[in-house]
């Protein structure tokens, strides 16, 4: 009779070492390349890239979304845009390298606070502030929050705004108190191994996932327990809090940019691209066809032609997008990945 009992004990003890063999093995492959920095009372990593003599462009801060790291926006964009503006890249709170802080950090808007405490700390004291998905819900509170920070907004297929439905039921789970550490301990990582493939194709689905994109995007960073854990309660918050915060994004006075794609299966575009659109006074939509969730990635070039733009610098972006067309379509997949990351359902 104690034989079952015991033989439980000891597969929770194994996918217990396990995981923690294979998250400290994730560390080892992806170590911090970023600096952590005190912005009172826990840490937050990034990397600080400085202008060089004859910059073109403001400070450039990019917020990564969820299930992210700073490697993300990073490879997709430093090297087109070193030297030309300072750019900080940011493991948002409780992601990547970055420490959780208090449970302000839960909510969109405390992230946005911490990111403004990081900029103060960097000496950047007004920035182009871009955030792709999850991160636009954090530009948009920054801005409403930190308008003296911010100098122009980028959202990069942005999720922003209440939708119906609801979220996978991995997020709903692990964003709970007791079920979702033990999942989240025993569970999610090994299973994240098995399924990493297939859901990072279905984030760039219809357009082709880079070859390199698991190595230099780092993305089984979020695997670990802990980040998986903060992942998961981000978007647990964010309906909520969208639901509350959106009424007032009409008062952002900020320039701003939105770049979407018409085939996001992740976040609903005429839900939250065209909200903003619609909010935010004297923004500018770019819709590109053909476009999944990673236009930071896909149409690199769009997203900064737009952050040229919001420096003042002419810019066609309608052209720009007419031309990305033009290249991406022939390469889009017919058919999606089995996979279904979507933040939203229904």
């Amino acid at each position: 009779m104690l034989i079952l009992p015991f033989a439980l004990i000891g597969i929770a003890a194994a996918a217990f070492g396990f995981t923690a063999w294979k998250a400290r093995a994730i560390e080892v492959e992806f170590p911090n390349t970023g600096e952590l920095i005190d912005i009172g009372g826990y840490r937050l990593n990034s990397v600080h890239v400085p202008a060089k003599a004859g910059a073109d462009l403001p400070p450039i801060v990019f917020i990564h979304g969820a299930s992210g790291n700073l490697r993300d926006q990073e490879t997709a964009f430093r090297h087109a845009l070193e030297g030309r503006a300072e750019l900080l890249f940011v493991d948002r709170p409780g992601h990547g390298y970055s420490e959780r802080g208090g449970p302000e950090n839960d909510f969109p808007d405390g992230q946005a606070n911490a990111i403004a405490r990081l900029m103060e700390k960097r000496g950047i004291g007004k920035a182009i502030i871009a955030g792709h998905s999850f991160g636009g819900a954090i530009a948009a509170s920054f801005a409403l929050h930190h308008p003296e920070k911010t100098a122009g907004l980028l959202f990069l297929a942005p999720a922003t705004h209440p939708w119906p439905g609801s979220i996978d039921w991995y997020y709903q789970l692990t964003a709970r108190p007791i079920l979702g550490q033990l999942f989240s301990r025993f569970l999610s990582l090994p299973a994240g191994l098995v399924l990493m493939d297939g859901a990072t194709r279905s984030v760039f689905h219809p357009n082709p996932c880079p070859a390199t994109y698991l190595t230099d995007g780092a993305p089984a960073l979020v695997l670990r327990p802990a980040a998986f854990r903060y992942n998961a309660i981000d978007v647990a918050n964010l309906n909520d809090y969208v639901t509350r915060v959106a009424p007032h994004y009409q008062e952002i006075k900020a320039p701003t940019v939105i770049v979407t794609g018409d085939s996001d299966s992740i976040v609903a575009e005429e839900i939250h691209s065209l909200g903003l659109a619609r909010d935010i006074p004297g923004s500018e939509l770019v819709w590109i066809r053909s476009l999944g969730h990673k236009p930071d990635y896909i149409v690199t070039d769009v997203a900064i032609a737009a952050i040229e733009k919001l420096s003042g610098l002419p810019r066609d972006l309608s052209a720009a997008a007419r031309l990305a067309e033009a290249r991406i379509a022939p390469e889009a997949e017919e058919t999606p990945p089995e996979m279904d990351l979507s933040i939203e359902h229904g």
